[in-house]
């Protein structure tokens, strides 16, 4: 079992950005953004770059980890081992939903814009 995954550099580099914009850490921001990722039908692409942040399962998800893989298990529409879901699966729709998330944060202007359009997603 794996308890921990390796962002792309580009992922840390907007995960980082996105933090100091919004003064939310980067624990909060990548939760968010696997939700947002999980919003798209379509499976989100395997991660090739593992040069960014090294983040730990535990930290990441917590308590609420059978949640996170209960929602990608869901997501994928067949079961999958626990070495499938971390960090594969969950590290794709972490990535692809930071670049969601800041394309937001950048269409919104300020957190507080970021937050509203959030809610009516």
């Amino acid at each position: 079992m794996n308890f921990r995954l390796k962002t792309s550099k580009k992922a840390a580099e907007l995960l980082k950005e996105l933090s100091s914009s919004t003064g939310y850490t980067w624990n909060v921001l990548s939760r968010i953004s696997v939700a947002l990722s999980l919003k798209i039908k379509e499976q989100p692409e395997a991660v090739q770059d593992s040069l960014g942040v090294d983040i730990n399962r535990t930290t990441m998800t917590g308590e609420y980890d059978y949640i996170y893989k209960a929602l990608i298990t869901q997501h994928l529409g067949h079961a999958i081992s626990d070495d499938e879901y971390f960090p594969a699966l969950f590290n794709a729709h972490l990535e692809r939903g930071i670049i969601i998330l800041h394309g937001e944060y950048t269409l919104a202007g300020n957190t507080d814009r970021l937050l509203t359009n959030l809610f009516k997603l």
